[in-house]
């Protein structure tokens, strides 16, 4: 096992992030946050938090997203489902989707098809922790990543919620 962030790597990555998702958006108000379940969530907590003192005063829209049923291995691995939680339209709105660790790509594809079934966006985002850019099977890439690492394909990258940090195994 090994570090990539420590606790307080990681709290500066989040403060970043958040800071470049209010930088990069005109109108706060047509923007909704979306954290991927189960595993995004920690992060997106954070994220909004974050972006929520940026913005003192803002209704900020945040909810989460369960792609279990969305996912291509649904038939083939079991996966508990979680809740969806978006009491708002997103209908004309940015959506930025937020997740801990984009590796193959196919996460993100599900989050794409199960978001239809919630509108229709202006626009989606992609924010996401860590980018582990050489594993992609799909052509997705974020528009805003916290660090960017190289890893082998039997490695596993976790978010550890209790410690704060990152670790690679």
């Amino acid at each position: 096992m090994q570090i990539l962030l420590t606790s307080p790597q990681f709290l500066l990555i989040v403060n970043r992030l958040a800071q470049q998702l209010i930088e990069n958006d005109d109108n706060i108000n047509d923007t909704v946050f979306i954290g991927l379940q189960p595993r995004g969530v920690y992060v997106s907590d954070k994220i909004i938090e974050q972006v929520k003192l940026l913005c003192p005063g803002k209704e900020i829209k945040y909810g989460l997203l369960d792609i279990t049923f969305y996912r291509d291995d649904v038939r083939t691995e079991i996966h508990l489902s979680n809740k969806t939680e978006i009491p708002f339209s997103i209908d004309g709105k940015k959506v930025i989707l937020i997740d801990d660790v984009l590796y193959t790509g196919r996460t993100i594809r599900a989050a794409l098809d199960a978001l239809q079934d919630f509108g229709r966006p202006k626009k989606v985002e992609l924010c996401v922790l860590i980018n582990r850019r050489f594993d992609r099977e799909l052509p997705i890439q974020p528009d805003y990543c916290g660090k960017t690492i190289d890893g082998q394909f039997n490695e596993k990258v976790k978010v550890d919620k209790e410690k704060g940090e990152v670790v690679i195994y």
